[in-house]
């Protein structure tokens, strides 16, 4: 057993290797999911893992406006304060957990038009700088990449769902 000066030193994990981006195409317009992601009140229509989101009083999706939510992981919630970065209608929104310039994580949406009027939403996660809330070795912080790349892929496929249906409504027909 290795104590005091004789033990081998942890390497420390480096922020920037923790990234990600997930895509999926929606069968509408970039104006209409940037609108619904840019109210970050719909997002726990979507999201597994944050929920009571609300930016604050008098603000909205503008670069520098803060909001609160709640988090959950693991059994466990917690509340959280994020500031939008950039606004761009209808290109991207992103907002960083922690505000800037000292966040722990990024969270970027871009939204791209194909020429058959779908667009390709895109997400991509970002770890800015360690934080103890977050892991402390490499292998908690890839745990918890893979919970947020589960959670991006389920919150996608939900958005997807919720607005496809409302855009191409189900034709029934009653037999005569």
């Amino acid at each position: 057993m290795q104590t005091g000066s004789d033990a081998v030193p942890r390497a420390t994990p480096d922020p920037s290797q923790f990234r990600f981006t997930r895509q999926i195409t929606i069968a509408t317009d970039p104006d209409t999911i940037y609108d619904l992601i840019s109210d970050v009140a719909n997002i726990s229509r979507w999201s597994p893992t944050a929920d009571s989101v609300h930016y604050d009083e008098g603000h909205g999706p503008t670069a520098g406006a803060w909001f609160s939510g709640m988090n959950y992981r693991n059994g466990k919630s917690w509340p959280s304060r994020s500031q939008v970065e950039r606004a761009d209608h209808p290109e991207m929104f992103s907002f960083v957990v922690g505000g800037l310039p000292s966040g722990i994580v990024r969270w970027r949406w871009t939204f791209s038009p194909e020429r058959n009027g779908t667009t390709v939403a895109s997400l991509t996660w970002s770890l800015l700088r360690l934080d103890p809330v977050l892991g402390a070795s490499t292998a908690e912080i890839l745990e918890l990449q893979d919970f947020m790349s589960a959670s991006v892929h389920t919150t996608l496929n939900a958005l997807a769902r919720y607005l496809e249906p409302r855009l191409h409504p189900i034709r029934v027909e009653v037999a005569r």
